[in-house]
């Protein structure tokens, strides 16, 4: 674990942890909480610091989090992993304030926000059925989270919504952060026959990003801006402002004025989703997305988050995982 300050601020100024798992500048959803963090110190919010480094682990991170609260006064925790956590740490620190972005827990003392990345998710859902030649589009996704378990949900439904005799493969491979194992898994579904697929990752994208420039196809990245990082490998990028997430949570932790309930942030409370699209997508396929947006702000498509249907599977010369 790694306690890492921003920027100094002045020494009444509260001081503030921000935590996330794996590493904080990871070029994904990490990175963009790690922006409004950022963002954040430079207004002058708090003192602020980064933690990172930490494993997926509820043990390991609450006793680390425990280790540092008597140096801070409140804490944001980014990412679905705090749901289990964050309950704990804010019973053990009862006069504290604490927040979660990207979850679903709450108390008097924890506030929760939730950008809705299940928008954007849903576009790209839409755009894979649009692009797909082959008729089997892919998700890959790593930790088993609320948030990204909504997303898949959402892709799923924007591909069968757009046309359902596309096939969608859709897995959790169990890592945010293994190259190893998400090229493995990415190579699978594209041997099934994927010629799109849709990731929701934080340092291990790059794993994707290998396997789908060997088979020459295309990806769909998510957080940041893909097409402008890759844009040989991707046609979109399913956008979600967590950093405007993080900075809402940030500034309310610091006056100690929590909301008393979830706070959800999507696209018909503003411009917190987006599907960026390559520059080179048909202009009837943007119009397509364009106007499934303008349906989701509208309320006229309202965005599942519960997916019930089969999971793709990983074959291994000693049977199946």
């Amino acid at each position: 674990m790694r306690v890492s300050p921003l920027v100094s601020g002045a020494p009444d100024l509260p001081q503030i942890a921000v935590v996330v798992i794996g590493e904080a500048d990871d070029t994904g959803f990490n990175a963009s909480g790690l922006a409004g963090a950022r963002n954040a110190a430079r207004a002058g919010r708090g003192r602020i610091s980064i933690v990172d480094g930490l494993a997926y682990d509820a043990t390991e991170i609450r006793a680390g989090l425990n280790s540092i609260m008597p140096d801070f006064d409140g804490l944001v925790f980014i990412g679905g992993q705090g749901d289990q956590v964050m309950p704990m740490i804010a019973r053990d620190w009862p006069d504290k304030p604490f927040a979660i972005v990207q979850g679903d827990a709450h108390a008097a003392n924890l506030a929760s926000y939730d950008v809705a990345q299940e928008h954007s998710a849903y576009l790209a859902g839409c755009l894979a059925a649009l692009m797909t030649k082959t008729g089997t589009v892919g998700h890959l996704s790593g930790h088993r989270v609320r948030p990204g378990l909504k997303g898949r949900a959402a892709f799923v439904q924007g591909v069968t919504e757009t046309d359902p005799a596309v096939r969608v493969l859709t897995s959790f491979c169990g890592s945010q952060d293994d190259n190893a194992i998400t090229r493995e898994w990415a190579d699978a579904e594209i041997a099934a026959g994927a010629d799109v697929i849709f990731t929701m990752l934080n340092g291990a994208r790059q794993g994707a990003i290998d396997a789908c420039r060997e088979a020459g196809i295309v990806q769909i990245g998510n957080a940041l801006d893909w097409t402008a990082l890759a844009p040989d490998v991707f046609v979109a990028s399913a956008l979600a402002r967590i950093d405007l997430g993080v900075e809402r949570a940030i500034a309310d932790v610091a006056t100690g004025c929590l909301p008393q309930r979830p706070v959800a942030l999507g696209l018909c409370d503003g411009d917190y989703a987006a599907l960026a699209l390559r520059p080179d997508v048909p202009d009837q396929v943007a119009e397509r997305i364009a106007l499934a947006e303008e349906a989701i702000r509208s309320g006229a498509i309202t965005v599942l988050t519960r997916y019930d249907g089969s999971e793709f599977v990983l074959e291994k010369e000693n049977g199946q995982c």
